[in-house]
């Protein structure tokens, strides 16, 4: 029951993700994959945009205390898998009960990991649904101030770089000679690169759903409120702004980059796993530099691009010098 869970359906609600499942060793490749499995049927139950809000946050609040293992009942999820337009998305939901049953047969440090990311994430999930609560795109809700944006790039992703760590050293490098505080320091930004890479490419999709995440504080600063980001007028406007944030992620990347290095060159797979996420987000970055973005569709790289980032970091992994050139260090 357990393994078409993290492969088949996984791949079905995620493939870019599960090119980096497959990518791991087998010692933390369930590990991941089912926090990542657990994590987005949350995200399903917050995104059943026929539901009222109200109702989303309780029914997710259930979820989550049957995941913590502070609830015992099961979680009655019909009304939101018979809500979904999407094959995957309603048997995610269907089968969300396997994968709470799937974490019980994990280690007891494994358990506390998988289950205190998912805590972060599943709350940051609350957050959002509570604060664009009758958002729409004639009444749009945009966040106030930096530390929101940073707050809820970490809730949804920079925690997701402390699990990941904790679950590789524990399974694949407990000897590792590292620093232990940088590596999670990096691990941290590397998430949150990731995620603001996603913010800013789906900032129009957002935006028609009434969501900004461009912090209000700062678009004053440049003379711009967020419903004039319905307007592709002020382009010239917000791409300093815009521009920023680009470099912001860079930088994040950069970070992700030095994480990837400090992993033992014999951890092959995990370094390749954390190399393509990087390659794609750079790639993404590019085309985003180059392209407009108020009123336009989001831009996405291309499946060949993605295909060869992932040769890219595989063929080029005997040659160490040339390897750890992929990408440039902070």
């Amino acid at each position: 029951m357990a393994r078409p869970l993290l492969t088949e359906l996984l791949k079905a609600v995620s493939r870019s993700f599960y090119l980096t499942l497959k990518v791991l060793p087998s010692s933390v490749r369930d590990q991941i994959g089912l926090a990542y499995l657990l994590a987005r049927t949350s995200d399903t139950i917050a995104d059943t945009e026929i539901i009222p809000a109200a109702d989303r946050i309780e029914v997710l609040n259930q979820y989550k205390d049957r995941v913590l293992g502070r609830k015992n009942g099961l979680v009655d999820l019909s009304a939101f898998a018979g809500s979904q337009g999407d094959d995957s998305e309603r048997e995610l939901l269907e089968r969300a009960e396997e994968g709470v049953s799937f974490l019980g047969g994990f280690s007891g440090k494994d358990q506390e990991y998988i289950r205190d990311v998912f805590g972060i994430i599943t709350e940051g999930q609350r957050l959002d649904l509570e604060r664009f609560d009758g958002s729409s795109e004639e009444n749009l809700v945009s966040l106030v101030t930096e530390e929101e944006l940073d707050d809820y790039t970490y809730r949804v992703a920079g925690c997701v770089g402390e699990f990941w760590s904790r679950i590789c050293i524990e399974h694949a490098f407990p000897k590792a000679k590292l620093d232990e505080g940088r590596f999670y320091e990096d691990a941290v930004l590397f998430g949150k690169g990731l995620q603001l890479i996603n913010i800013l490419r789906d900032l129009p999709k957002d935006l028609s759903m009434g969501r900004c995440y461009m912090p209000e504080g700062v678009l004053d600063r440049h003379g711009l409120k967020p419903l004039d980001l319905q307007d592709a007028s002020n382009e010239a406007r917000f791409r300093p702004y815009y521009d920023s944030l680009i470099e912001r992620a860079e930088t994040y990347l950069r970070h992700g980059w030095r994480y990837t290095l400090s992993i033992p060159w014999t951890q092959a797979r995990i370094r390749i796993a954390c190399a393509l996420p990087i390659l794609i987000g750079a790639a993404t970055l590019s085309l985003l530099r180059q392209s407009r973005v108020l009123g336009q569709p989001p831009v996405k790289i291309s499946r060949p691009m993605v295909k060869g980032c992932l040769l890219k970091a595989i063929l080029l992994y005997p040659l160490p010098s040339v390897w750890r050139s992929l990408h440039p260090l902070p």
